[in-house]
């Protein structure tokens, strides 16, 4: 069970965040291409970061706690999920903070225009 310990905390993470998108419309899910464009560029530079790190050296993945699965380049799947899973759950909180402020601003909006 250790092996899958991150990626289950990875899908921990998408699940909490999962109802912003509906419960408060975040809709980040709903524009994928521009979800898309967002990720590419996080997710090429920390990969090239951690390829980087991986080979200088610098780092390593615990075995215990990684599946085993490498991608090319000997960077571990956690990591691509990390870099695809965290990017994706901090946009769906600024969005669903966004729609909220943006509620709480036509409701002062309202209340100002009936004091009028």
């Amino acid at each position: 069970m250790d092996r899958y310990q991150y990626l289950l905390l990875m899908a921990g993470c998408l699940l909490i965040t999962l109802p912003l998108e509906f419960v408060l419309r975040a809709r980040v899910y709903r524009r994928p291409v521009r979800l898309l464009v967002a990720l590419l560029p996080v997710v090429a530079l920390f990969v090239a970061w951690d390829v980087l790190g991986i080979v200088r050296g610098h780092w390593t993945y615990s075995e215990r706690y990684t599946t085993g699965i490498l991608l090319p380049l000997r960077v571990p799947l956690e990591e691509l999920v990390f870099f695809v899973v965290i990017p994706i759950c901090g946009l769906l909180t600024y969005e669903a903070v966004g729609t909220m402020l943006g509620l709480l601003r036509r409701r002062a909006s309202r209340r100002e225009a009936g004091d009028a």
